[in-house]
């Protein structure tokens, strides 16, 4: 399984702690497609239906034709074991709002 960047996945992502996002939900892969490729291990951002965006922490995107946010902060490595099936993949623009929100939250 090779994840591509910008694709959205089903993600198991129990179990968790403290406030961290739980259950199996649509994530956005951000690694790179070499490393994807080559690592046991991937980099995802959570997507979730309930709140407003408001950037840089909740960015605006589709998810199987409906709109989400990707919870910026959220951002963790994950086993591949964990990635369920691909539901599709953001926009071009969308990506891009992702790694501008990335740098604000960590300062890069």
């Amino acid at each position: 399984m090779s994840p591509r960047r910008g694709e959205i996945w089903w993600v198991n992502l129990d179990p968790t702690r403290g406030s961290e996002i739980k259950k199996t939900r649509p994530c956005v892969v951000l690694g790179t497609n070499v490393l994807n490729e080559r690592r046991r291990t991937v980099v995802v951002i959570p997507l979730s239906a309930a709140p407003q965006a408001a950037a840089p922490l909740l960015v605006p995107v589709t998810c199987a034709s409906k709109p989400a946010v990707a919870v910026v902060d959220q951002i963790r490595a994950v086993a591949k074991q964990r990635l369920r099936s691909r539901i599709g993949e953001i926009s071009p623009g969308e990506l891009q709002e992702l790694e501008d929100a990335l740098r604000v939250i960590l300062e890069l």
